[in-house]
């Protein structure tokens, strides 16, 4: 059996441990940027991940249900989050006309300040990649996207808009199409998060093992 990749001698001998271990400090790196954020304005992460989130997308994806699969949490932890935001005047609910116990998450004026306040904790990655050449930013993506909707097939990510699982989405050997847009698409032109996506069953996704990296 292998020993762990956070073992120093398995990591030097194993380049995919090298990358895991790499990864996994990239993400400690978010979490540090996103805390150091949460202690400014005194939020907490999972609060400010809410805000920008609302903030980004279509009402119908702003409630209780969908953000706690989003975010990979339980609904409590989630109603919790809603209902400090609420005393924090930073968001405001609209019932459902349907349900009297559902409601949509909408942002005051207030939670919109608070955004733009807040959603630039990711900049000094942004400015990193900058850095790169096209064409490695292009194949750097193609792996990330390789690597999410594989998460999202053993269901470690439960909540993907990708165009791999899109019902418009289309792959004929190496060229990916959307037919919504009845456009060609380029890999970097393929979307993470698509505001148009419907998703299609599950024995119908569009991606292979052979995808281009670049």
């Amino acid at each position: 059996m292998k020993n762990s990749i956070f073992d120093i001698t398995e990591q030097n001998n194993d380049l995919s441990s090298k990358i895991v271990a790499g990864l996994e400090r990239i993400s400690e790196a978010f979490r540090v940027l996103l805390w150091d954020y949460a202690k400014i304005t005194g939020l907490s992460p999972i609060q400010i991940q809410i805000l920008i989130f609302i903030h980004c997308h279509n009402d119908n994806l702003s409630n209780v249900s969908h953000l706690a699969k989003e975010f990979n949490v339980t609904k409590p932890t989630i109603s919790d989050a809603v209902k400090a935001l609420e005393l924090k005047k930073l968001i405001k609910k609209m019932p459902s006309s349907n349900d009297k116990r559902a409601y949509t998450i909408l942002l005051t004026d207030q939670g919109k300040k608070m955004v733009k306040a807040t959603e630039q904790f990711v900049n000094p990655f942004k400015e990193i990649l900058e850095q790169f050449s096209s064409n490695e930013q292009k194949q750097l993506f193609n792996h990330i996207v390789k690597i999410i909707f594989t998460l999202n097939r053993k269901k470690v990510l439960t909540v993907q808009r990708m165009c791999y699982n899109c019902r418009f989405y289309e792959k004929n050997q190496k060229s990916h199409f959307c037919k919504l847009m009845d456009i060609k698409l380029q890999d970097e032109d393929l979307r993470l998060d698509c505001p148009e996506y419907e998703g299609k069953p599950a024995n119908n996704i569009g991606y292979d093992n052979n995808i281009s990296c670049g």
